[in-house]
């Protein structure tokens, strides 16, 4: 192929991948993800972009790589160039320093900021006036799990207790330090769970390593990784075995992609391999398509839905509302559940068992 033909195959593709949805350079939206390697936050980001492209609201999507660096450095090329909405999956949850700067930001433009998935706090969205926060309640994940938990231990416990000590010995995977999500889900998994097998005269579940304090194990890099558990479920397996007696006979996680990492260590191990072969419990959270296949297939035992569809749905009404003559970024949310007070608008969570 001559160089001219090249040149001129390459400005095609270019012209292309310009008008395709998420890679517009003159996008009035503008939506910031903390990390696009998050399964949860993949499926949030395809039904957003379906939903905007089908409302016809130009946009462009932004990966921070699980970096509030150069996230921040985006939003402020965005608000640069003309941004008339940001929409930010926040990095930092762990202070409100980064939240506060982005309002800040989005006040000197005076343009609308929707903050989601991520909470931060009541004072940050109530500091501006033209801000939002769409999420879940964070307890309500950790509550549904701990009771959807206990409820499988007290149908199942003789065949989960694989040593016959009475009690069940569990190991539990936190996705990050300072998020509210992963604090209250790994709180709540435990107590609610614990609740109905001491209500039912059963002992309390029993974390594995005594010598561990916290009672979990956490994903050191913040990312709710399938690696993390993997690699910290193969390292137990070594050690806490079923022919030593003293196997983890129940793993919760604080997301589904952990769920996935946990699951492979353990299908290494002879483990959840669906059919015939013995199962350890694993419960997750999000409903990911990927738990879905693993529940069905009977190598995980259940999950927590968190509405991908619902969230993005919100969103994209919210920015609707940011386009549409005489509205503000808050009209009309008498059919959403807000909290009293502050506008932060919450999408419930279910039990998912297949």
């Amino acid at each position: 192929m001559k160089k001219t033909a090249l040149v001129l195959l390459l400005c095609i593709v270019l012209t292309l991948l310009a008008g395709c949805g998420g890679r517009k350079n003159n996008a009035d939206v503008h939506v910031f993800y903390y990390t696009y390697s998050d399964t949860y936050i993949s499926s949030v980001r395809n039904a957003l972009d379906k939903k905007l492209k089908d409302a016809d609201i130009s946009y462009q999507d932004y990966d921070g790589g699980g970096s509030q660096t150069i996230q921040t450095e985006q939003i402020q090329t965005a608000i640069t160039k003309g941004a008339k909405l940001i929409i930010v999956n926040i990095v930092n949850t762990g202070s409100d320093d980064a939240a506060n700067g982005i309002v800040n930001m989005a006040r000197n433009a005076n343009i609308p900021v929707i903050f989601f998935n991520r909470e931060v706090s009541d004072s940050v969205i109530s500091s501006y006036d033209k801000c939002a926060f769409v999420g879940t309640r964070a307890e309500e994940s950790g509550i549904l799990q701990g009771q959807m938990i206990g409820e499988y231990l007290l149908k199942n416990y003789d065949k989960i207790d694989l040593n016959g000590d009475g009690e069940i010995s569990y190991i539990l995977f936190k996705g990050e330090e300072g998020n509210n999500e992963a604090i209250y889900r790994t709180k709540y998994s435990v107590e609610e769970a614990n609740k109905l097998l001491e209500g039912a005269g059963r002992p309390a579940l029993r974390f594995y390593d005594a010598s561990n304090p916290n009672g979990y194990l956490v994903d050191k890099n913040g990312q709710w990784s399938a690696a993390a558990a993997n690699e910290y479920m193969v390292t137990a397996l070594t050690s806490y075995s079923e022919a030593s007696g003293n196997m983890i006979e129940l793993v919760i996680c604080n997301n589904d992609g952990m769920a996935e990492g946990a699951i492979s260590a353990l299908s290494g191990a002879g483990y959840n391999k669906g059919g015939n072969s013995k199962m350890i419990p694993v419960f997750g959270v999000d409903a990911t398509d990927a738990a879905k296949d693993l529940i069905a297939n009977g190598k995980m035992s259940g999950t927590i839905k968190q509405d991908a569809e619902g969230m993005a749905e919100v969103i994209k009404d919210l920015a609707e509302n940011v386009t549409k003559e005489g509205q503000t970024l808050l009209s009309d949310l008498e059919d959403y559940d807000v909290d009293a007070g502050v506008a932060k608008i919450r999408i419930s969570y279910s039990k998912y068992l297949g």
